[in-house]
């Protein structure tokens, strides 16, 4: 059995011998398949990778040159030529980040259940895997920077599933060295700030877990003009008063967790209104466990105050959890980025005047929607979402199911109708699939409607919508959003939300899930 391992630099195994891979570009080719092992990757999309999103003329023979050199490494059996590309079919043991998954998503578990030794040893077990930076000989690599991004996220979340249990089991002495390091280098990661408050706390040294709190309190308002999470706020007041809950063998809730919030990141630039993006997505924290951050993001710190003042107002009049921020920024897209990363957001909201919303897709690991146009009339008739089954309409599809459901309104799945010259079925097998899936997971059932693929049937269809949720193209910074989605921007009554899948998973992804999830006809009828 062949084992890769990208959990360092990249690596190939047989017999736990390495593999001598070929140059710079084989090594790419390989990652990029490992990257979506067992699926298939386009030609199309290894191209571009390879290519830095430039491929040459000669493109396709180059990336069929890349795959056959590496079946001469692998074996012939080990990359399938599949439509509209390859597929790399790896083991179920096969890929150490696939291990690290399922050892970290085990220790999840037993910590639930209150096996804190059993979780602490399947924890360390996993982060053991780690060789050093994540495909640290790819780094430089364009298409690695994401995924880069998202591995080290994992680590870090293994961290602090670590820590947990370490402090479950009266390791904080054991645990203060390493956690003060982490906080020190992620000073806006406000769980392990949590962590490393409890492990003080224990430790006897009550008054440096209150400083350690002001501080943290201090960088977020500084930074982004945001006050600490509820479990954080919560977590100071029971240190302040000593309670017996934080003692040892009174669990781990007492620290904060991603679990506990799911939360939404709305944020206008400089020019903008908050009010348009806080209609739209306000109403999902009428949904359990669900909180809004409304950030406004302006261009001199003269403006800040008055900023922050006019989010706050804006959020008043919105029920739920909503807490306000504004802050200068010459880097709108890094920004909102650390925001989604640090309060581990599933989904951010912009206006479509964000400068470079390119990169903010290109390196967010959440969701990312782009508001065109003014704020929706729920009364009119429902969602609409145009639907192909791509990743990214998979993505627009539960955003306009979590909004239909806070909404109380109708969810409509658009597709296009048969074409018997080109032999093309209609839609409503993918819509059908695409239905059943929002059931399971959300509860709400999607009506199909079938339309011709013109922008000119297009708008007829969704005329009378209160929203329209659309997927991005895979390639739109290169090519451009197409000439159905112009339509949209350009002719809908309604507002567009332009959507992008992050590379964390998303809401219809299964629970297990800890990396990025892509659905497939195979997957939503599973």
């Amino acid at each position: 059995m062949l084992e890769f391992r990208i959990l360092g630099p990249l690596e190939v195994l047989v017999d736990d011998r390495p593999i001598r891979l070929g140059g710079p570009k084989q090594r790419a080719a390989l990652a990029i398949l490992l990257l979506d092992a067992n699926r298939v990757v386009s030609v199309e999309r290894l191209a571009d990778d390879l290519y830095a999103g430039a491929p040459p003329v000669t493109a396709v023979t180059q990336v069929q040159r890349q795959v056959s050199d590496l079946r001469k490494v692998l074996g012939a059996e080990a990359i399938e030529t599949r439509t509209p590309g390859y597929l790399l079919h790896v083991e179920r043991e096969g890929l150490d980040l696939h291990r690290f998954e399922r050892w970290t998503h085990e220790a999840a578990q037993e910590l639930e259940r209150g096996d804190p030794g059993r979780a602490l040893e399947l924890a360390q077990r996993a982060i053991d895997l780690w060789r050093g930076a994540p495909l640290a000989d790819l780094a430089y690599e364009s298409f690695a920077q994401t995924a880069i991004a998202r591995l080290e996220e994992l680590r870090l979340a293994a961290l602090e599933l670590r820590f947990d249990a370490e402090l479950e089991l009266g390791r904080h002495a054991q645990a203060l060295p390493e956690l003060e390091a982490l906080v020190w280098t992620h000073p806006l990661r406000e769980r392990l700030r949590g962590q490393l408050m409890l492990a003080l706390y224990r430790a006897g040294r009550q008054a440096d877990a209150l400083e350690l709190y002001r501080t943290t309190r201090a960088t977020l308002v500084e930074e982004f003009g945001i006050e600490p999470s509820r479990s954080l706020v919560e977590l100071e007041r029971r240190i302040l008063t000593q309670d017996p809950s934080l003692d040892l063998g009174r669990g781990v809730a007492s620290t904060p967790t991603a679990e506990e919030e799911r939360t939404v990141l709305a944020a206008a630039s400089h020019d903008a209104a908050l009010e348009p993006l806080l209609a739209v997505v306000a109403p999902l924290t009428s949904l359990p466990g669900r909180a809004l951050i409304a950030a406004r993001l302006v261009e001199s710190e003269g403006e800040v105050t008055a900023a922050a003042a006019a989010a706050r107002e804006s959020a008043a009049s919105f029920a739920g959890t909503v807490r306000t921020a504004a802050f200068t920024s010459l880097e709108p897209a890094r920004d909102l980025v650390r925001l989604a990363r640090n309060y581990d957001v599933e989904l951010v909201l912009v206006d479509a005047q964000v400068d470079d919303v390119g990169a903010l897709v290109e390196h967010s690991p959440s969701d990312v929607a782009v508001l065109h146009g003014e704020a929706p009339d729920w009364s009119r008739d429902g969602v609409f979402v145009p639907f192909g089954g791509a990743t990214n309409d998979w993505a627009a599809l539960e955003l306009g199911a979590w909004l239909a459901l806070a909404r109380r309104s109708v969810l409509r799945l658009v597709g296009t109708t048969a074409d018997p010259r080109s032999g093309r079925r209609d839609a409503s097998r993918l819509l059908a699939d695409a239905s059943l899936a929002v059931q399971r997971v959300v509860g709400i059932a999607a009506e199909p409607v079938l339309t011709e693929p013109s922008p000119e049937a297009l708008l007829d269809i969704v005329a009378p919508a209160a929203a329209v949720v659309v997927g991005l193209p895979a390639r739109f910074r290169t090519e451009g959003i197409g000439p159905l989605r112009e339509a949209l921007v350009g002719g809908a009554s309604a507002p567009v939300l332009l959507v992008q899948r992050g590379t964390r998973p998303g809401g219809l992804a299964p629970r297990d899930s800890w990396t990025r999830f892509s659905w497939s006809l195979a997957a939503s009828a599973g």
